[in-house]
């Protein structure tokens, strides 16, 4: 009790954000748990929706982390001009819009993509990306990337002193997979593996674009079915529930299966290992050209064919945009108020229960946030009114645990470093804000401002909960494709993108120049 006291006093901020988010969090839960029904209020096809949740996720995870060796050992062990760039733009696809790579798939891979052309002539049936194999295209998609970036990491961890002592050992490049990098994958593939079951588990906008039926219904899916189209909110509240618990499991399980990786420590040198000649040569630079084809083929694709439109666009495209964009900044100035102080009451040793309020956000899903907010809200205000504020909200609070993760190092390395002098100066409220915290916190703050904005601009989650008429801009292209105006929705794509990846990069790049 007294703990609690003082801690009120020396952070009374930090203390009521995380009381608030806490409250907030946990009282839209209560309000789905509130509503719903029981177990027996869940039919056939709810399960069957929770089956198909697990099974893509879990085979969408696998076909990540598999494909993703080959091209992270020849980003290991190759050296090509560009390879920094590529690598750099491995990392694109976490803040484009879902929507934006989903119109690219669709370019490529869709009845009258280049894919399905070629099948043609060739006298092949085509393929359908509609169904649970679009799904796992666009999960593979998405994730491919951020399984190969976490296993390059994994190689370069390898000691560069290892592989020299291999090769004066005379060791083949079997016996290198067999003592160095086997080990190594062992070690990392677990992680990997359960990063991206995560990630897929919640999935959305890809089942909502390209699942759906029977066959392709995920349970954020059928969350936004039961509330949208049968305003059935007791089966919506129980498939809230059981996402809940559905995600609770998955980080029940991530406690066991991330093994640390045991290689000791080197020299830090960067010099990676040398890549064997010959056909293996050839072998990686076949794996980095179809991964970057794979990945960079459909973006390119929706901006061939939707950059000279732009100008064509008609004037409720540019005014969903421009309520995006403010939308955006909204959310990311919201998310960073509540990041710094945060990060702030951790760093003065307030962590554990502080902290685990911030990460509250990654158990409930927006969807979840989105219906236990409408509950609570909808006697009080009408779904229209209530449309945009949830929004900026739900996108804010979502956005914290990777904006916590950027700013709490550096808070505490704030704290250790000038804690001790701007006490003994008497530096405290807008002066030490002003004349130490934000300089000394610009970079990790503008990167988890972009990271917030970009997020929030390309989100396509808990407005289609709500019916609007003033759609965001990700919602406005959902309608073109749904209305087959797919030239209008291609420049509408790139026009998301463009303001996405502009947001991230004002944000980053004011951070960088503070």
């Amino acid at each position: 009790m007294a703990a609690g006291i003082l801690a009120i006093k020396r952070d009374p901020g930090g203390v009521l954000i995380a009381t608030a988010l806490a409250a907030l969090i946990l009282g839209t839960l209560a309000a789905v748990a509130w509503q719903a029904r029981g177990l027996s209020g869940l039919g056939i096809w709810d399960w069957r929706a929770v089956r198909f949740t697990v099974w893509q996720a879990v085979l969408s995870a696998a076909l990540s982390a598999i494909l993703a060796i080959p091209v992270a050992r020849a980003l290991a062990r190759r050296r090509f001009p560009g390879k920094a760039a590529l690598v750099t733009l491995l990392g694109a696809p976490f803040i484009l819009p879902v929507i934006v790579a989903i119109m690219g798939l669709i370019s490529v891979f869709g009845r009258n993509g280049a894919i399905n052309d070629g099948l043609r002539l060739l006298g092949l049936p085509e393929m359908s990306i509609y169904g649970w194999q679009g799904v796992i295209l666009a999960h593979v998609f998405f994730n491919l990337p951020l399984s190969v970036r976490l296993i390059l990491q994994g190689w370069q961890a390898i000691p560069a002193e290892r592989f020299r002592l291999a090769e004066s050992l005379a060791f083949t490049p079997a016996d290198i997979a067999r003592h160095l990098e086997r080990p190594m994958l062992r070690s990392v593939l677990p992680g990997v593996w359960l990063a991206v079951f995560l990630v897929c588990l919640t999935s959305f906008t890809v089942a909502l674009a390209l699942g759906g039926g029977p066959s392709a219904t995920t349970v954020e899916l059928a969350i936004y079915q039961a509330f949208r189209f049968d305003f059935d909110l007791g089966r919506a509240a129980m498939l809230g529930l059981v996402q809940i618990g559905l995600s609770l499991a998955a980080m029940t399980l991530a406690r066991w299966i991330t093994i640390p990786a045991a290689f000791g420590a080197g020299l830090h040198e960067t010099q990676g290992p040398r890549g064997p000649q010959g056909w293996r040569r050839g072998t990686d630079m076949l794996a980095i050209l179809l991964a970057s084809s794979f990945l960079l083929w459909p973006i390119l694709s929706v901006t061939a064919s939707g950059l000279p439109r732009i100008p064509m666009l008609p004037a409720d495209v540019w005014a969903a945009a421009t309520r995006s964009a403010v939308m955006a900044v909204s959310s990311a100035l919201l998310a960073l108020l509540l990041c710094l102080t945060l990060a702030l009451a951790i760093a003065r040793g307030n962590a554990h229960w502080i902290e685990m309020a911030g990460m509250l956000p990654i158990v409930a899903s927006p969807l979840v946030l989105g219906t236990g907010l409408f509950i609570l809200l909808r006697g009080w205000l009408s779904t229209d009114a209530m449309a945009l504020p949830v929004t900026v909200a739900i996108n804010a609070i979502m956005a914290l645990p990777f904006g916590l993760r950027a700013l709490i190092p550096a808070a505490q390395a704030l704290r250790d470093d000038y804690g001790r002098l701007a006490d003994s100066l008497e530096m405290r409220g807008l002066a030490r804000l002003r004349h130490l915290t934000l300089p000394r916190l610009a970079r990790p703050l503008g990167f988890a401002g972009g990271l917030a904005a970009a997020l929030a601009m390309g989100d396509l989650g808990v407005i289609t909960l709500f019916a609007t008429d003033q759609p965001t801009l990700p919602l406005k292209l959902y309608q073109l494709m749904n209305s087959y105006r797919m030239a209008d929705a291609s420049a509408c794509a790139v026009l998301l993108m463009v303001i996405s990846f502009a947001l991230f990069w004002l944000f980053d790049r004011g951070g960088r120049l503070a």
